[in-house]
């Protein structure tokens, strides 16, 4: 028994997800491009954000017609940004093959898919002493996490179940790639969420599931490299500063000491330069096959998506 003190969480005072507002609602989500909106990249300057935007779409393409994964790690933000039916139609359409996503994503995501809002105030909850303190995320959350543990199942399986059960389960990201046996693996830094701070969390629970996750990660990386001097896969890092940077390059790392060999792409897609990002996504693990694009999310993403569908039914 540690000889420190710990703070008891058995008053903890919650409330319900619909007393509490929300700024995403199902109204406000995106809706899907199509491949004659991608002509737009055709038309912009071979330069910069646009040439290095082009030149990863070729590579998704390519890598996806020589059967290697494509892996796109997201923040939260990309759900908070209303952008989860792109990555469904992405996932649909097999142009992502592997979703690397932190507990955050996966907490929005639950929102929508049972709730049909999430993002709540967090300047104005925190005055009031009641931010994160939504009862039925927390338990939907948590209740996922022991029951991976019990199943043995990876956190990413049991939340996409979770997923599945809500009244709005077909916008939800975790519960249409289950339904596409895409994996998801979810990668959870204890203290980062918020349901941590309720007293159902049972930490066993979460670091055996997301741990189980990495070990899927892992095996999916160990695929990337290409053989015969080509490149291979490809990793997308949208939105994650820290956390999937750090995670991916501990997946690489296990891959090349296993024996992965070659050259694959990476691409890092965020609003501004961040050092982890650059170093552990776009340098390190296959140094010169790189790119670093700039930008919002909401304006690049749609882009993206409505590039592989010109590049793949324009032909």
């Amino acid at each position: 028994m540690s000889r420190y003190e710990e703070l008891d969480l058995s008053g903890l005072r919650t409330e319900s997800i619909e007393r509490r507002p929300s700024k995403v609602t199902l109204e406000r989500l995106c809706r899907l491009p199509t491949a004659a909106e991608g002509a737009l990249l055709e038309r912009l300057p071979d330069l910069l954000t646009a040439k290095a935007l082009n030149e990863i779409i070729d590579r998704v393409v390519e890598a996806r017609r020589a059967d290697y994964p494509v892996i796109l790690g997201a923040g939260a933000h990309l759900v908070k940004a209303g952008l989860g039916p792109l990555l469904i139609d992405l996932a649909r359409r097999e142009f992502i093959t592997h979703l690397a996503v932190n507990g955050a994503f996966v907490i929005h995501d639950l929102e929508l898919a049972h709730f049909g809002e999430t993002s709540e105030d967090v300047a104005a909850q925190l005055g009031r002493g009641m931010f994160g303190m939504c009862a039925e995320t927390a338990g939907l959350v948590n209740d996922a996490f022991k029951l991976a543990r019990a199943e043995g199942l990876g956190a990413g399986e049991a939340l996409g179940l979770a997923a599945c059960r809500g009244r709005h389960a077909e916008i939800s990201v975790l519960g249409r790639l289950y339904d596409f046996e895409v994996p998801i693996s979810v990668h959870v830094a204890v203290g980062t969420d918020i349901v941590h701070m309720h007293p159902g969390c049972d930490g066993a629970a979460v670091g055996e599931a997301s741990l189980r996750d990495f070990r899927i990660l892992a095996a999916q990386t160990a695929r990337l490299g290409g053989r015969g001097g080509r490149l291979g896969g490809c990793y997308l890092n949208w939105g994650s500063a820290v956390l999937l940077p750090e995670v991916f390059l501990k997946a690489v790392s296990i891959a090349r000491n296993l024996g992965m060999k070659g050259r694959f792409s990476t691409a890092a897609f965020d609003f501004n330069i961040a050092y982890r990002v650059s170093e552990n996504v776009v340098r390190r693990p296959s140094p010169g096959d790189g790119r670093y694009l700039v930008g919002p999310h909401e304006i690049l993403l749609p882009l993206f998506h409505a590039g592989l569908l010109r590049r793949t039914t324009s032909e």
